[in-house]
């Protein structure tokens, strides 16, 4: 579990279809082997490290849902140890289970913000509302605006000098995990309908057993 407030931002230092390397400070200072990382919002397991790099494990799946098969060597990542009870929780509760990806749809300058347009597929939009919380490439933000098929984030200050969301342009692929929450509140709410059955009417008294 992580909160969604990025620490450092790494560098590639290699990546394959199976590993994935990546040079770093900060989050190396209590690491362990066997504990989580978040890389661009994605859980990942460390199998090794030094002082100055560690590696993780890439699984398919991992390729599949997350833009972590799009990176290459030198490509910056933002970094995040999980949530410890000693910690601030300044975002939100961040799984590092990604949802889906989504497309920058535009990067505009707004005063001091850049305000990020971000095209999603329907069964990530259904859990965005105005005000709500949402994280992309880890980093917890808070949704300014929506409209059916997308929906816009304003990045300010600290977020955007470090993290690796004030460099995004159109057409760059970001990971997107929603407020899991929403999808709580979802489950809590749906009721089972399967229609009339021959139980159901049996059970009321409609037909004899």
């Amino acid at each position: 579990m992580f909160t969604g407030i990025i620490e450092e931002t790494g560098k590639v230092k290699a990546i394959s279809d199976t590993e994935l390397a990546i040079t770093a400070e900060k989050v190396l200072e209590d690491m362990q082997t066997g504990a989580s990382i978040g890389v661009n919002g994605v859980c990942l397991t460390v199998t090794q490290f030094s002082n100055a790099s560690f590696n993780v494990d890439i699984m398919p799946e991992t390729l599949k849902r997350t833009n972590i098969g799009l990176l290459r060597t030198g490509d910056s990542v933002n970094l995040e140890r999980p949530l410890t009870l000693a910690k601030q929780m300044g975002g939100h509760l961040v799984q590092g289970h990604i949802d889906a990806t989504g497309e920058v749809l535009s990067a505009t300058k707004q005063g001091e913000a850049i305000i990020i347009s971000v095209e999603a597929p329907l069964e990530v939009m259904r859990y965005i509302v105005e005000k709500g919380f949402v994280a992309i490439d880890g980093i917890s933000l808070t949704v300014i605006s929506l409209e059916a098929e997308s929906f816009a984030v304003s990045i300010v200050g600290h977020t955007l000098k470090s993290t690796i969301l004030g460099s995004r342009r159109a057409g760059d692929t970001v990971n997107i995990e929603v407020d899991i929450i929403a999808k709580y509140v979802e489950k809590f709410n749906k009721k089972d309908n399967e229609g009339v059955t021959l139980d159901l009417l049996i059970e009321n008294g409609f037909i004899n057993g």
